[in-house]
């Protein structure tokens, strides 16, 4: 019994972390929810819709419970029996003492929770913007070659630490270091972006390729956290108005263009890496081990889309290649 909370607590962990705008089939499933317009609006709703869709197109084990109430439970109060001055006086003061020592340990965690999360969108900041920095003097033309070589491993490894802390604050770690906890754990971040991203760096760090190009996927998504947190937290601020705003306005809503940028060039890295093999830093297992994970981006579903979408563009264009080259010959 408690191995199988311990999975749905993973699983609905997993599900409250997918990434649903990104999602084609979200839109189309929350278009044809019908429900209240102040419903609609409420959070709650829309995490309980957004379970039934990822039980519904991603993992079907996930138990969905009922969707909330659209009302107010509580009933309400009476009014106050009639009583003299100093009752009163004395019912309402111990009513607001009630009341004020009642929502003081309520404000506590709840200003705890939220500074906490303050500090875990700070450093997730703080880390991509300095990846952003450090790969951006990796591929400027003018910068010396070592000095570009040493900043796209750096790069790598920044995006490496962000995306494991990133699975660390979202997951954090086995609940039992055994090996069924440990199997629990790892299938709730099997599949996830951070994961994938993890493995890709970790390819790159090792490599003794300085394939620049590989930077492509990292760039894309440094800038994408960057702008998120600019846009939540100095909407107001003079600088952001004056130097940031379009820019990150123009990266939130072109979301799916980084995306598919980075699925081409995490699937040209792929092709690049098999013509390496041609040349003295050759890596016969570095190379399989890249192909193994295009195969888990290919079937994740934070990336399945993209990557599906490239490889049928290139299957397609490749036959009109065949039946062009068929075509000349038969002239």
């Amino acid at each position: 019994m408690g191995e199988e909370q311990d999975e749905q607590r993973m699983k609905k962990i997993a599900a409250s972390s997918y990434d649903y705008e990104n999602d084609s089939r979200w839109a189309d499933y929350w278009s044809n929810i019908f429900i209240p317009p102040h419903m609609a609006s409420r959070s709650d709703v829309v995490d309980h819709f957004k379970r039934k869709f990822y039980q519904r197109y991603i993992d079907p084990d996930l138990v969905v419970g009922p969707m909330p109430s659209s009302g107010s439970s509580q009933p309400a109060r009476p009014p106050p029996a009639p009583s003299s001055t100093t009752g009163q006086s004395q019912t309402r003061g111990s009513g607001s003492s009630t009341r004020t020592s009642g929502t003081s340990p309520a404000a506590a965690p709840a200003a705890g929770s939220s500074s906490l999360r303050w500090d875990r969108q700070t450093v997730q900041f703080s880390m991509n913007a300095w990846v952003f920095i450090v790969a951006v003097l990796a591929i400027l033309p003018l910068t010396p070659r070592n000095l570009s070589n040493r900043a796209t491993r750096l790069s790598f490894m920044g995006t490496l630490c962000s995306s494991m802390y990133s699975l660390y604050s979202l997951y954090g770690k086995p609940r039992a270091w055994n090996l069924q906890g440990v199997q629990v754990w790892f299938r709730s971040i099997y599949g996830t972006k951070d994961f994938i991203y993890v493995l890709y760096c970790i390819t790159f760090v090792t490599s003794h390729l300085q394939l620049k190009f590989a930077l492509i996927p990292v760039l894309c998504r440094a800038l994408e956290h960057v702008a998120k947190f600019l846009r939540r937290n100095f909407s107001r601020a003079t600088l952001y108005r004056k130097y940031f705003e379009e820019p990150c306005l123009w990266v939130e809503s072109n979301t799916t263009t980084l995306s598919i940028l980075t699925s081409h060039a995490e699937i040209g890295m792929g092709f690049l890496m098999i013509i390496s093999l041609l040349s003295q830093n050759r890596n016969f297992l570095q190379t399989i081990m890249y192909w193994q994970l295009l195969k888990l981006m290919y079937h994740a579903p934070v990336t399945a889309g993209y990557h599906q979408k490239m490889v049928s563009q290139v299957k397609l264009r490749s036959r009109i290649g065949n039946y062009m080259g068929i075509i000349n010959l038969s002239h």
